[in-house]
């Protein structure tokens, strides 16, 4: 058994966690194989995160706030013009699934969300970067209600992404790219494709101010 300092350890569990969710997904899961992967007593896990539930939530939480980072990161790469933004979030959403497939899939998982108020907070701030790129994109304020244009772009690009994220790790697209080893690369290419069509399709494009003239007063009118 390895001796571990009590972040170490809450850390070494996660880590588990996450590598055991990534080979054999959220229905193979025991805290007993993870403490075994740990190097640590079965009951180890137990007293940090009190059950099964209590260590897959807190995965989730990580995974969330996880997202909401790589979200906000990959809108500030793509620059100020909205669309792009949009595409640069949509973009990081899946390089994030793939990076973290098994906190992935596991962080949609509905039983854990309605049990747990921080993993639901965690979710919805996840979420609200992805309605702030839609109401910059839009002009709407925060606060208003958002019109149903906007939602439905909203729920259009959430769909392409979650659904590109989910097929990726799939490996339904391996055929269309050789190998896993292209993978990353077709996914990049391809979801950026799709993602210009989408926001072109549904979301306005920014308004471009208008030359003010160089001439002033009433013989420039």
């Amino acid at each position: 058994m390895h001796a571990y300092h009590h972040g170490d350890l809450r850390h070494a569990l996660i880590e588990a966690t996450d590598a055991l969710l990534a080979e054999k997904g959220p229905e193979a899961f025991s805290l007993r194989e993870v403490a075994r992967r740990a190097g640590v007593s079965p009951a180890a896990p137990a007293h940090h995160f009190g059950d099964a539930a209590g260590l897959l939530t807190a995965v989730a939480t990580m995974g969330f706030d996880g997202l909401t980072e790589a979200l906000r990161a990959g809108q500030a790469r793509a620059g100020q013009d909205p669309r792009a933004r949009l595409c640069g979030q949509g973009v990081a959403y899946v390089r994030f699934a793939m990076r973290h497939p098994g906190r992935f899939r596991l962080m949609f998982r509905d039983a854990l969300r309605q049990n747990d108020a921080q993993l639901q907070r965690a979710a919805n701030t996840a979420f609200l970067v992805l309605e702030d790129g839609i109401r910059r994109a839009f002009g709407i304020a925060p606060g208003e209600p958002l019109p149903a244009d906007a939602w439905t772009a909203l729920l259009a690009l959430w769909s392409v992404v979650h659904g590109y994220a989910h097929l990726t790790l799939a490996g339904r697209f391996d055929p269309l790219c050789g190998d896993a080893s292209g993978r990353k690369r077709f996914v990049e290419r391809s979801l950026r494709e799709v993602l210009t069509k989408v926001v072109e399709g549904s979301v306005p494009a920014p308004r471009r101010r208008k030359p003010t003239s160089a001439r002033s007063g009433p013989a420039a009118r």
